[in-house]
């Protein structure tokens, strides 16, 4: 299996906008998308496509602190119909403005790494659960790659004490207890203990104990992780407390 590196998330990301373009090309768009809750599918297409351009502008300007997405021109199509070409065309620049950068450009990001590279990997991976999302709301059963899942897992779990909502919320989780998630067709295991330092969460690769565990394939432990799917899926497998996978998701929800 490749190691990830800044060209295999850039070119994840470009794959998988191109996916979703067609995903929802001719997508009723004011269906709803259950696993975003009051959210239509116009809504998750103008918000994803909003975000690559904002990633965008943050890359090729070099930005060392917040932009206001307000301040984008985001060229909303005028119909209906241009919404799935618009999406498509984000990926282009998005995807030239990473690779011009390079993984390590000091940048503005809402995680911890500060380098254009967190930007190209936190594309691929948003891109890749709001994908599956369309797919779900479409009566589509969603396909990830399980190595992009895997590291999805790991950047999720990377990003989760500086996400805005999570944070607020980390430090409410049963004290001691812990969770492991467990691929059953690919090598991952994952350790979550929480509270780990600052009341946030302690994780690592690697089989262990815990007081749940979740076994399943990883493109479904993905979704698992980012609460687009309930611990009681038929493709998973449940050992321990049903009450601590249910708070970890309410808890973690992106």
């Amino acid at each position: 299996m490749r190691v990830p590196d800044h060209e295999w998330y850039c070119a994840g990301a470009e794959a998988e906008i191109a996916l979703m373009a067609v995903a929802v090309s001719g997508a009723d768009l004011s269906g709803t998308v259950p696993t975003c809750p009051g959210w239509t599918m116009g809504r998750l297409v103008a918000h994803i496509g909003v975000v690559h351009r904002w990633a965008t502008q943050i890359v090729a300007t070099r930005a060392t602190a917040p932009v206001d997405r307000r301040d984008l021109d985001t060229g909303f199509p005028d119909e209906d119909s241009g919404w799935a070409a618009w999406l498509a065309a984000g990926a282009a620049p998005l995807t030239a403005a990473l690779r011009s950068a390079g993984p390590d450009a000091p940048v503005w990001t809402w995680g911890s790494a500060g380098r254009s590279g967190w930007w190209a990997r936190r594309m691929l991976h948003e891109t890749t659960v709001h994908r599956a999302d369309a797919e779900t709301a479409l009566g589509a059963v969603p396909a990830v790659d399980p190595a992009v899942a895997a590291d999805g897992i790991d950047e999720f779990l990377a990003n989760l004490p500086f996400a805005r909502r999570p944070r607020e919320h980390l430090g409410s989780l049963p004290a001691g207890e812990s969770l492991h998630l467990h691929a059953t067709d690919s090598d991952g295991e994952w350790l979550i203990r929480f509270p780990g330092p600052d009341g946030g969460i302690e994780w690592s690769r690697g089989h262990a104990k815990a007081s749940a565990a979740v076994r399943g394939p990883v493109s479904v432990l993905l979704l698992f992780t980012y609460g687009r799917v309930p611990g009681s899926d038929p493709r998973l497998t449940v050992f321990g407390e049903q009450s601590l996978l249910d708070a970890w998701q309410q808890k973690t929800a992106l």
